[in-house]
């Protein structure tokens, strides 16, 4: 890991922060898990002034068990104004391998300012209609590990739509479960797959328990016919816009 941060410094950048993503912040991990480190980057003021931008993404080949990559700071502003989840979880992961003092905060502050939560809610939905249609089907056998991609995203939308989509929610499913309200029955059965993959290398195929298949086929047609429309409000987003590109260039004057 530490030698892949390493590269990404030689290619003349500044990490701004480096986190664990995926199964591991995500809160339900198998023995064998990759890891995944995601980085957020920023160039020095002198690669703004060329002609040809630098590329605004820095991946890596997958080597054993880990993965790593990261965006340029100006892409991950950008995907968040449009409504992408992925930055506002990144900056709230358990897992952190380096960042610049404080960086994380105050990213995390300008992120409450400028994300709008019912673009979010838009984006974990459309994750959703993903897995589902991976899955094929809630009846039947399944991939058991394949379906935790789906929870995590319905449990999302619930939380978030307990709190009237007016915040994001914990980038834990565990943190989820923990601060919404779902049937007793059906949150047992979460947290019991959760302590299953954290024992097993190979959950296998199987039924989906039956608490379980109830609630993602009640919750993902609810949540189909009950998200928030997109609000209309070009004066806000102009001005979220220019939050995020006045953080955008104080960040990158720092760096000098």
């Amino acid at each position: 890991m530490r030698q892949r941060l390493d590269l990404v410094r030689e290619q003349d950048v500044s990490i701004l922060f480096a986190i664990e993503s995926g199964s591991r912040a995500w809160g339900f991990p198998s023995p064998d898990s990759d890891y995944d480190c995601r980085f957020v980057f920023a160039c020095k003021v002198r690669r703004h002034l060329v002609l040809t931008q630098p590329r605004d993404v820095i991946e890596f080949p997958i080597e054993g068990e880990i993965d790593a990559g990261g965006w340029d700071l100006r892409k991950a502003l950008l995907l968040a104004l449009g409504g992408n989840a992925v930055i506002a979880e990144w900056v709230k992961s358990p897992i952190v391998y380096e960042e610049i003092p404080d960086f994380r905060q105050s990213l995390l502050e300008i992120l409450d300012r400028v994300v709008d939560p019912i673009k979010v809610a838009q984006h974990y939905l459309g994750l959703a209609r993903s897995h589902v249609a991976r899955l094929g089907k809630l009846s039947g056998d399944v991939h058991l590990k394949k379906l935790f991609y789906l929870i995590r995203p319905i449990v999302a939308l619930d939380w978030m739509e307990q709190r009237h989509f007016a915040t994001l929610p914990p980038m834990a499913l565990p943190d989820c479960l923990a601060d919404t309200e779902l049937p007793l029955a059906t949150t047992r059965a979460i947290r019991g797959m959760i302590d299953q993959k954290a024992e097993t290398r190979e959950m296998g195929t199987g039924p989906i328990p039956a608490p379980i298949a109830d609630y993602l086929e009640r919750r993902y047609a609810h949540h189909e016919k009950n998200i928030p429309d997109m609000r209309n409000d070009a004066a806000g987003l102009a001005s979220r816009h220019q939050l995020a590109e006045d953080f955008y260039r104080q960040t990158i004057e720092r760096l000098g």
